[in-house]
């Protein structure tokens, strides 16, 4: 172990980074699950939902494990949030362009990631999309980890507990959750729709005041403790106050790996006609917009995760960055082959640094689960929203601290950051906001008279960007 991944130089342990992949693991593990549901229209349990399943274990693991033994960083990779129901939509509207069965649609929008990563493999190889990290403006890199934090703290207060309110509004719905909480626990009456609200939160941000306690205490396992302590309690009010027994899913489950589905309906189903017969014109604005799209989320991802965990230089770039762009390709690829969309880091990897983990050997212990959930996905789903949510919570805090080496008496800086701290969160993209960071960086120079401050890759970035805004792709 040490020799591979070089614990003692990282000063890190085997059992520290065995801990922070399992908490990694465990706040990503949603993705299982929801993945094949978001790509297949929730068909829980078709053949082509089975396919999707296994590929999304799959390709997971083998794109984790990339990371790990070439790059030798604590980051995990699945198929992304947001560039999967993109995917979605894209699948549905080749039925219509084609008249065809949704199968066959999935199989004609693969081609598409396909190309994807072989495009991302080839300029990862020139050290094209180093130099495209390397053209994102320091001060606008500083401003990516404390956007991330706010973005999975909208995520882990929004769509994993839902406080927000049902219409998607900008309003916490406080008041409904004293509402319900008074007549529940005083008054007894257990058994409404917002009770599981009620045991959701309170679980959740019981989880995050362990996490920072455990944390003041210096125990470097505080998120994966604070996880399980949320798990327990609200398994616990299930059965105490609701009546659910959160581990029925368990008793009909199967753990038999749905290999044939996998094969007649995901792997190497490439329909190249299909994927031609949508017009030459739409399928390049489509890879054009997945790749931009995924190379500035794992751009985004692995710059501001890495510089929480101080895994950067003084200029901000990360060792190893052409190795850890080389796994997201290599992943992209063998989702396509598989039967996935793209794969990309996750921010949720922040959980596994915070936890301690520094090396490869994080990255691989996620790696070794996600191919063990191919047996055990039944496990991973009673996994409950509370506790990822306490540790996104826990995190996205922990990421603002980032702030600290913002210049905010520097407009060129202020600009850009306040933008990013803003756009993520409410696009739920961390490539859509460095977009609309390098956008505001460049205009605020041209607009100063220094227009020969920023580089020419950034003001190809940034009118790219452009483009894909206005063309609304």
């Amino acid at each position: 172990m040490e020799k591979i991944f070089k614990l003692k130089e990282n000063g890190t342990t085997v059992r520290t980074e065995i801990l922070a992949g399992l908490t990694t693991f465990m706040t990503m593990a949603y993705i299982i699950a929801l993945n094949p549901n978001l790509l297949t229209g929730f068909a829980v349990g078709t053949p082509l939902w089975n396919g999707v399943f296994l590929a999304t274990c799959i390709a997971s693991a083998i794109g984790t494990a990339c990371m790990a033994f070439l790059a030798n960083k604590p980051f995990a990779m699945a198929p992304g949030m947001g560039l999967n129901s993109f995917f979605a939509v894209v699948v549905a509207n080749i039925a219509v362009i084609n008249d065809c069965d949704y199968t066959s649609a999935f199989q004609a929008a693969l081609v598409i990631i396909l190309i994807e990563g072989i495009v991302f493999l080839v300029l990862t190889v020139l050290k094209v999309r180093e130099k495209i990290v390397e053209a994102i403006p320091l001060g606008v890199r500083y401003g990516i980890a404390p956007a991330i934090g706010l973005m999975l703290m909208n995520v882990g207060l929004g769509s994993n507990i839902g406080i927000y309110s049902e219409n998607g509004g900008p309003f916490y719905m406080m008041r409904d959750f004293f509402g319900a909480l008074t007549p529940s626990i005083i008054k007894g009456n257990m058994g409404s729709g917002y009770d599981t609200m009620v045991l959701t939160v309170v679980t959740a941000f019981l989880g995050v005041f362990v996490m920072v306690v455990l944390a003041k205490k210096g125990i470097k396992a505080a998120v994966l403790l604070g996880m399980l302590f949320s798990s327990v309690l609200y398994w616990i009010g299930s059965f105490a106050f609701l009546g659910v027994n959160p581990f029925a899913s368990l008793e009909t489950a199967s753990f038999v790996p749905p290999f044939a589905d996998m094969v007649s309906t995901t792997l190497f189903k490439f329909d190249f006609a299909g994927f031609m017969n949508i017009g030459w014109f739409t399928a390049i604005t489509l890879i054009i917009t997945f790749c931009m799209i995924d190379m500035f989320d794992t751009i985004g991802t692995l710059v501001g995760t890495a510089s929480r965990a101080g895994m950067v230089n003084e200029k901000g770039e990360m060792p190893n960055m052409k190795e850890a762009l080389l796994s997201d390709a290599i992943g992209t690829v063998a989702g396509a082959a598989t039967g996935t969309s793209t794969v990309t880091t996750f921010i949720e990897s922040a959980s596994g640094v915070e936890a301690g983990g520094r090396t490869g050997l994080t990255a691989l212990t996620s790696a070794v689960l996600f191919l063990a959930c191919i047996f055990l996905a039944p496990v991973a789903a009673i996994i409950p929203g509370a506790a990822t949510s306490a540790a996104l919570i826990y995190v996205g805090v922990l990421m603002l601290q980032g702030l600290k080496n913002v210049n905010f008496d520097d407009m060129d800086q202020m600009l850009p950051v306040s933008i990013m701290l803003i756009g993520m969160p409410i696009s739920g993209s961390i490539g859509h906001a460095i977009g609309l960071g390098l956008i505001s960086y460049t205009v605020v120079k041209l607009l100063s008279g220094k227009a020969k401050d920023v580089s020419v890759l950034t003001y190809v970035i940034s009118a790219l960007f452009l483009i894909k805004f206005f063309a609304v792709v």
